[in-house]
């Protein structure tokens, strides 16, 4: 079974995401308009701005449409901002912000801090075999997690140890990392496992 799975190309790394999709077996699509989304298994939220992205979603009227298929259990995918986007709740957002929600967490938007404060370091996610080389690009973290969501990785060294940056809501991922930027396709692989188990 191919899944297809849609990457929201409104702003961010969609290329990458789409190569790093197709490269693990599955049909990888662009999403920028409602009947697109109907189209598609799961989604995957890209970095960029959340904020962009959230005014995006809604003057290319994607929002509501996104949300409802998340409700309904669609698989989805947050890198960075896309993080963001389908938390529950965020701290440091701008005024009037929105998220398309899904998963049981708190996340703090720009909490490693700017484009300088931006890192790399190798961390542990479970249903990612080996240790995985994750960059952090003005990148929030998770600073709670709610019963209905679960912790698959946290920063292991440095000032950041034990930060919460990878959690999984059953076919809902996040992370606070763009694994599209490194050639290292694994998280991908974990994510269409989620989607074709979710079949």
């Amino acid at each position: 079974m191919t899944p297809t799975i849609g990457v929201l190309a409104l702003q961010g790394d969609v290329r990458e995401h789409v190569h790093a999709l197709e490269s693990v077996g599955a049909t990888a699509v662009g999403v920028r308009r409602a009947s697109e989304l109907d189209a598609v298994d799961a989604l995957v939220i890209p970095g960029g701005e959340s904020t962009t992205i959230d005014k995006l979603l809604r003057a290319f009227d994607l929002f509501e449409p996104i949300r409802t298929r998340l409700r309904d259990g669609m698989p989805a995918y947050g890198s960075c901002a896309g993080m963001i986007l389908l938390a529950d709740r965020v701290i440091g957002g701008i005024e009037g912000q929105q998220t398309l929600g899904g998963v049981d967490v708190t996340v703090r938007r720009n909490a490693f801090g700017r484009q300088v404060d931006s890192f790399e370091t190798d961390l542990a996610i479970e249903g990612v075999e080996g240790s995985l080389h994750a960059v952090f690009i003005r990148a929030p973290w998770v600073e709670e997690v709610g019963p209905a969501a679960r912790v698959v990785g946290r920063v292991e060294s440095g000032p950041a140890a034990g930060r919460i940056v990878a959690v999984r809501q059953g076919p809902l991922l996040v992370t606070s990392f763009h694994p599209e930027v490194t050639g290292d396709t694994r998280v991908h692989q974990s994510f269409v496992q989620i989607v074709r188990e979710s079949l």
